[in-house]
């Protein structure tokens, strides 16, 4: 035996003890769901033919709950209710009618649809026939959803009838409305086809500082899910109203999480605040899955109808793209409960930590610790790990993260961890905390200044509803920070007060040279605050980088990171 089998055989057991605790770990949290539970020996035997067949793909995961709990609704959107049993059929039909129109196993279809039945019937559908499923941002602009439908090359599109004339500047695609789907599954046979091999599920990212990349996963897994319910007590049979656009990763995790917990997903095709206080309360939901600016803009509600909306019955508000701003965590929970989760990562490497409302409540700009089975490290410009205290650049490691972007290339890696994109730093507590954009940093005089301290810090005036800042270029310093505000209705507050403001709070140098106050901030259509249209800001005019689909849609936040 040779010196070193002896250190060999300890790693492997060390690695094989690993994989066992985090498998029964994996277990407990699936029991604490209520996934993991006894069913009748009939049930369990429809459901594991359902998945030896379909394997945990959307496919697979939704019949299983048809077979569960066949007459619980699954969704409840603007036009009704559906059960699962009736999703079931109508996503089979819906299948049928796109293997007519030629989709077979390993093409792609193309989905561009708000947050209703057709997205979810269209991706179980797409799913049954083994294809790749794309996500379209609803808030695209005629060339650059042209671009993306040019390089991915979809068989079919499968869109809501508002974006019909959108489309019609895409060349050569094939599309189907989504409100043509009840026609065309009438009649039509509701039996399952035969599957086809796992199709890949690719979501887009915002794209705000170029063209979205397409970034594929698998469609389904049970890592994915145990990652997220290791940070936030969800529950199996909740009603869950999903705020948060479908297509983007947040909402999309939360649609896969309901074929898991049989969820009943409760839908509106567009976000207005008072409108999701009203379904929350009629519907009686349990959870909620929203994007900062959304819980910011509730909480701007007239004082009458916050009181007429107390929602006892919420237990879990999962918010996820951004960090949450100034004391917006602390004002929720004041008003709602301690029932506030906020998880941060990005498109390409999921989520990376989770904030508990333990952890808002001690600190509530913290981005929480990583959730079970991710690896957080803050590394430096040489790859190597900085000490705890100190920023550096995040990376994250997991089994979520996506392998390349479908045009190729991808984000840095080093030693098996990906980059975020992100600089942040670690506390003594084991908390995260991000402090921007790597690419955002600027140095101006020699000192290293991060627009989102100052962001944080102008939010906390109490004049001040929202706030962005860029770097600019200068003469003297080589850049300086430019700072934009959205002054609160009603409100009063000049630009020199809002610079003693920041000067009270932040070192000097910190001090934005110029603050201007905007109606509104440019965001996309899940709220990223498009800062290429604030740097082009006096020769710009910021808010045109937004197009009509953005400017009724949300305002909500897909924040910094694309999860």
């Amino acid at each position: 035996m040779s010196a070193s089998t002896p250190r060999r055989i300890e790693r492997i057991a060390s690695s094989a003890f690993s994989r066992m605790a985090s498998a029964g770990t994996s277990a407990r949290i699936l029991a604490a769901s209520g996934i993991i539970r006894p069913y009748p020996p009939a049930t369990l035997a429809r459901m594991g033919l359902t998945l030896k067949r379909w394997g945990t793909t959307p496919a697979g995961g939704f019949a299983t709950v048809a077979a569960r709990w066949p007459d619980r609704p699954a969704i409840i959107d603007d036009d009704g209710t559906v059960s699962y049993a009736e999703l079931h059929r109508r996503s089979n039909a819906l299948a049928r009618v796109l293997r007519q129109r030629g989709v077979g196993s390993g093409d792609g279809v193309a989905l561009m649809c708000r947050n209703h039945r057709g997205f979810v019937e269209g991706s179980i559908a797409i799913s049954r026939l083994g294809a790749d499923v794309l996500y379209l941002n609803t808030s695209f602009a005629g060339p650059q959803l042209a671009d993306v439908i040019a390089r991915e090359q979809p068989s079919l599109v499968l869109h809501d009838e508002e974006f019909t004339e959108l489309l019609s500047g895409a060349e050569g695609v094939t599309t189907m409305t989504s409100e043509s789907i009840e026609e065309a599954i009438r009649g039509v046979d509701t039996s399952e086809l035969s599957p086809g091999r796992p199709g890949r599920t690719i979501i887009l990212t915002s794209g705000t500082t170029g063209t979205p990349k397409g970034a594929p996963r698998p469609q389904g897994g049970i890592p994915a899910a145990v990652s997220l319910l290791s940070g936030m007590p969800l529950r199996q049979g909740w009603r869950c109203h999903i705020a948060a656009p479908l297509f983007h990763t947040w909402g999309f995790a939360h649609y896969q999480l309901a074929m898991l917990l049989g969820t009943t997903m409760v839908l509106s095709r567009r976000f207005d605040p008072a409108t999701s206080l009203e379904l929350l309360d009629r519907h009686r939901c349990q959870s909620f899955v929203a994007i900062p600016v959304m819980l910011q803009r509730i909480l701007d509600l007239p004082e009458e109808t916050l009181a007429a909306h107390s929602l006892p019955r919420l237990e879990v508000v999962a918010s996820s793209g951004s960090a949450l701003p100034g004391d917006l965590a602390v004002r929720w929970m004041d008003r709602f409960g301690d029932n506030l989760y906020s998880y941060y990562g990005s498109t390409e490497v999921a989520w990376a930590s989770c904030a508990t409302p333990a952890d808002l409540r001690v600190a509530p700009d913290t981005a929480g610790r990583p959730p079970h089975g991710t690896v957080v490290r803050i590394l430096d410009e040489s790859g190597r790990e900085v000490p705890q205290g100190e920023t550096g650049r995040i990376f994250v490691g997991n089994d979520l993260q996506i392998d390349a972007y479908t045009g190729g290339g991808g984000k840095e890696r080093i030693d098996g961890l990906m980059s975020s994109g992100d600089l942040g730093r670690f506390d003594e507590a084991g908390r995260l905390y991000v402090v921007g954009r790597d690419d955002e940093m600027i140095v101006s005089g020699g000192e290293n200044v991060f627009p989102k301290e100052v962001e944080d810090c102008l939010v906390t005036h109490p004049a001040v509803s929202d706030a962005a800042a860029v770097g600019v270029p200068d003469d003297d310093f080589g850049q300086r920070l430019r700072a934009f505000v959205v002054v609160e209705d009603g409100a009063e507050v000049t630009e020199q007060e809002l610079k003693d403001w920041v000067r009270q709070h932040l070192a000097r140098y910190k001090v934005p040279r110029e603050i201007v106050t905007l109606p509104e901030l440019p965001r996309n259509v899940t709220g990223k605050v498009l800062k290429r249209e604030l740097t082009r800001w006096p020769d710009g005019d910021p808010a045109a980088g937004r197009d009509e689909t953005d400017a009724d849609e949300t305002d909500a936040d897909e924040g910094k990171a694309d999860a």
